[in-house]
């Protein structure tokens, strides 16, 4: 005889629930324990099984008759914990773009690269190994695996040595701290000029970190593997540093020489300058009618926070108080991919440009030869060898053109990515200003106050900030 209820039970999709129906019209009936438990059983659920429900609905099955309830969960897997990098030095505070915070509310961007100073044998850096997760289980007994943990690796530099299972890293010599591209630890040696870069000292190209107590004036190079700290004014000189760069005042170049540092550049303001920085560029003052370009970040929001004319490339967020001007300068703001990958893109652009243009010309010359073969039979000897030569180059032309083509998908691709990139404007963003998101374009027409823009369901979009 069929008992007067039903039992149905379902599974939840990642079998970390399982849910019971108990179906009746109302007769009355009776159901144990063992029955209940059989029925899960049949179902494969054998784990997290909610032994008091069972209690409570065996002995009040008509109080649960056609209600669904969670009969049995799971154990989600527990996360563990990534290795990690412990810097044991005082920090440097490069690549992490924070400058430090004075107690009256105040940011010293001076002392933002303030440099270490370690002793040979001093412990650097000490790897903390990945703590593995724990397992689930599902109601039906099975074992999931937990999120995979990611390890990290210690990476020397210069002047650093690893113990022999990396997991320590010393100094080999007394010196400075210097991080570089990829986090690369190093100790560099100080090279310090006691005043302004003149031609009693020359150019400078050292293998650590260069100090200039004084300015770097028009037509002179200082270039260093590590940082570069100038505490006054840097004019048309070609800075450049594997590490970060910071000019106490700032830089006026009168659209000549350039600043390119691997981690950061920090200065007072920047006037007709050409900046570039692998990670962040942080301008207290002003960015007026320069070209920057940044990794992440363009960072101009303390005092003044001006930016006015120009093209200021960040691959991830352009931020300012006061974005171009009343009189609608042109103004150039991109954002969302790499700064260098958008301009080679463009260098190919223009490339290819000139290819076919050279193509067409060769093409044109060879039409006019193969008319005169037609006209006057056998080319004479120097316009055979022509011929040949321009034959030659066509060959080279287009098989340039392929790799040149093939290349700009390459890049055209990548700039299709999504990338979280916004530009914001803390008090006001005037008209004149071109907007490039991505490969989004928006020209600003009229004066918004308090604004970040980014990308929402393929355009850009505008959002007041709070």
């Amino acid at each position: 005889m069929q008992p007067p209820y039903t039992i149905e039970v379902t599974v939840a999709d990642d079998k970390m629930a399982a849910q019971l129906i108990l179906r009746t019209e109302g007769a009355e009936f009776t159901l144990t324990e063992g029955e209940l438990t059989d029925v899960l059983s049949k179902h494969g659920i054998v784990y997290g099984i909610d032994r008091t429900m069972i209690q409570q609905l065996c002995q009040t099955p008509h109080k649960y008759a056609n209600v669904p309830l969670t009969i049995a969960r799971g154990k989600h897997p527990a996360p563990g914990k990534n290795a990690w990098i412990e810097h044991t030095f005082q920090s440097t505070g490069l690549g992490d773009g924070k400058p430090k915070e004075l107690e009256d509310g105040r940011v010293d961007f001076y002392n933002v690269t303030s440099i270490a100073n370690v002793t040979r044998g001093q412990l650097l850096a000490r790897k903390h190994p990945a703590v593995p997760g724990e397992e689930g289980i599902a109601v039906t007994g099975e074992h999931t695996a937990p999120p995979p943990v990611k390890d990290a690796v210690i990476k020397p530099g210069k002047n650093v040595v690893l113990n022999e299972d990396k997991t320590l890293l010393y100094a080999t010599i007394d010196g400075q701290v210097s991080i570089t591209e990829n986090q690369k630890i190093n100790v560099f040696p100080v090279f310090e000029v006691n005043g302004d870069v003149d031609f009693n000292v020359g150019n400078i190209d050292f293998v650590g970190t260069v100090v200039i107590r004084g300015n770097i004036p028009t037509g002179f190079r200082v270039k260093a593997s590590g940082d570069i700290r100038v505490y006054g004014s840097v004019e048309g000189a070609e800075v450049e540093a594997g590490g970060s760069i910071e000019i106490k005042n700032g830089i006026a170049a009168q659209d000549k020489g350039y600043v390119k540092a691997g981690v950061d550049v920090i200065a007072s303001y920047i006037q007709n300058g050409n900046v570039s920085a692998g990670n962040e560029v942080i301008i207290s003052q002003s960015i007026m009618f320069s070209q920057v370009r940044a990794g992440k970040n363009v960072i101009c929001t303390r005092t003044k926070g001006i930016i006015i004319g120009g093209t200021i490339q960040a691959g991830e967020k352009i931020c300012a108080r006061v974005i171009g001007n009343q009189s609608s300068t042109p103004t150039v703001l991109e954002v969302g991919v790499k700064p260098e990958l958008r301009n080679e893109w463009q260098q190919i652009s223009k490339e290819m440009q000139t290819h076919y243009e050279n193509l067409r010309k060769t093409d044109q010359a060879l039409s006019v030869l193969d008319q005169l073969v037609q006209t006057h039979g056998e080319l004479p000897a120097d316009k055979k060898a022509l011929q040949i030569k321009l034959t030659n180059t066509r060959l080279m032309l287009e098989k340039e053109l392929k790799q040149l083509h093939e290349r700009k998908k390459e890049v055209e691709s990548e700039l299709e990515g999504d990338v979280p990139a916004s530009v914001e404007a803390q008090v006001v963003m005037y008209p004149g200003i071109k907007l490039v998101i991505g490969k989004l374009v928006r020209f600003i027409k009229q004066e918004y106050s308090r604004t970040r823009f980014l990308v929402l369901d393929g355009e850009i979009t505008n959002s007041p900030l709070y």
